[in-house]
């Protein structure tokens, strides 16, 4: 098994940043994939960033330039970093990972996005 801490989030003013840390309780660099996804009441839970141990990353169109997604093989922590945040980037935010082909996921975590 795979458990996901997510920290960060909280409240945030448009064209401002938040750094959403995901702690893993395995070493990251045997978690073939993690990442983060998001979800806003009404919507279907959507990718927002994912990145492998290999180095490949993957962005939704919406974030691209905005948000950009690392791993610490040391600290075991994945981060999403969040730039130019947006209205429309308020969300429930969800760590995920892919280990021996099982998807593990975080509770969840909310940022919003208000003047």
């Amino acid at each position: 098994q795979v458990q996901l801490v997510e920290l960060g989030g909280g409240l945030a003013q448009p064209g401002g940043s938040l750094r959403l840390p995901c702690v893993a309780s395995r070493r990251i660099s045997s978690i073939n994939a993690m990442g983060w996804y998001r979800q806003s009441p009404g919507k279907q839970r959507e990718l927002v960033a994912t990145r492998t141990s290999v180095g490949s990353t993957n962005y939704a169109d919406s974030v691209k330039g905005r948000f950009t997604i690392s791993r610490d093989n040391v600290k075991n922590t994945v981060d999403l970093q969040m730039n130019s945040l947006k209205p429309e980037d308020t969300a429930v935010y969800y760590c995920n990972s892919r280990y021996m082909g099982m998807s593990y996921w975080g509770k969840g975590i909310l940022v919003t996005v208000s003047s």
